[in-house]
C-alpha cells in the first residue's frame, strides 16, 4: 500500500464517499422534509441540503478510510510474523550449533 501514491490513496477515499453522500443526500431528502426535521433552526432548504450532504460526506469518508486502514494490518502483520520466525529460526539454529560445539569439547 506504500507504493500507491499519497494523492491517489485521498482519491480512492474520498470519491467513493462523495457519491455515496450524493445517493444518501436524495435519498433521505426525499423520504423526509428537511424543513420540518430542522423546523426549530432559520435554516434554508438548500442550506438543509448542504448540511445532509456533508453529513452523509463526513459518514462515507470515514467508512472509506477505516476499510483502507483495515485492509492493510493483516499484510503487516503476516511479513512480521514471518520475519519473527525466521528470526527465531535462526537464533535455533545459533544455540544449536554451540551447544553441539560445547559438547565437542
Amino acid at each position: 500500500m506504500n507504493a500507491i501514491p499519497l494523492i491517489q490513496r485521498v482519491v480512492a477515499v474520498l470519491w467513493p464517499a462523495f457519491i455515496m453522500a450524493g445517493i444518501a443526500t436524495v435519498l433521505f431528502t426525499t423520504a423526509f422534509d428537511p424543513a420540518v426535521i430542522f423546523f426549530d433552526y432559520d435554516i434554508s432548504r438548500l442550506g438543509i441540503y448542504t448540511i445532509c450532504f456533508f453529513l452523509f460526506w463526513s459518514f462515507g469518508t470515514i467508512t472509506a478510510a477505516a476499510t483502507c486502514y483495515f485492509l492493510k494490518p493483516c499484510e503487516a502483520i503476516n511479513k512480521a510474523r514471518e520475519r519473527a520466525k525466521a528470526e527465531a529460526i535462526e537464533v535455533a539454529k545459533a544455540v544449536a550449533d554451540e551447544n553441539s560445539a560445547a559438547a565437542d569439547k
